[in-house]
């Protein structure tokens, strides 16, 4: 019976964090459309331009995946998309001729730089209340 009680309560944690992902993944899609973008094209611009954690500033396409969790070919298209659009550059890398490094352009970081704080608001507004809107 109290086994029964303790993983009803996990289980409704559990989808407690999945709506508060679902609704904030939102308030920043919505957000960031005046600016062209996703939440998922901010993640990897914000990965990219070296204030995210990892304080670097070019990648390997694998390195980005696990930073951003999206699948290798849904992240592949994606900055094939940011790249058409000039936002990154990508090109091979030097240690393994195999691998692809992908890199701000000027006009990325640029614009990482503008919708930033648009972001940040989102996260404080969303993560500081998290309760239903």
């Amino acid at each position: 019976m109290a086994a029964d009680k303790v993983e009803r309560a996990l289980v409704e944690q559990w989808r407690e964090m999945l709506a508060l992902h679902a609704r904030t993944q939102c308030e920043l899609d919505r957000a960031l459309h005046g600016h062209g973008l996703c939440a998922s094209d901010f993640e990897v611009l914000d990965v990219l331009s070296g204030t995210a954690p990892a304080g670097a500033c070019d990648f390997r396409v694998q390195e980005i995946a696990e930073r951003v969790h999206l699948s290798q070919s849904a992240l592949s298209r994606l900055i094939a998309r940011l790249e058409k659009d000039g936002l990154v550059a990508r090109a091979m890398c030097p240690e393994d001729r195999r691998g692809v490094r992908v890199a701000l352009t000027e006009r990325g970081r640029a614009l990482h730089g503008e919708v930033l704080p648009v972001q940040r608001s989102v996260l404080t507004r969303m993560l500081t209340d998290p309760g239903p809107d």
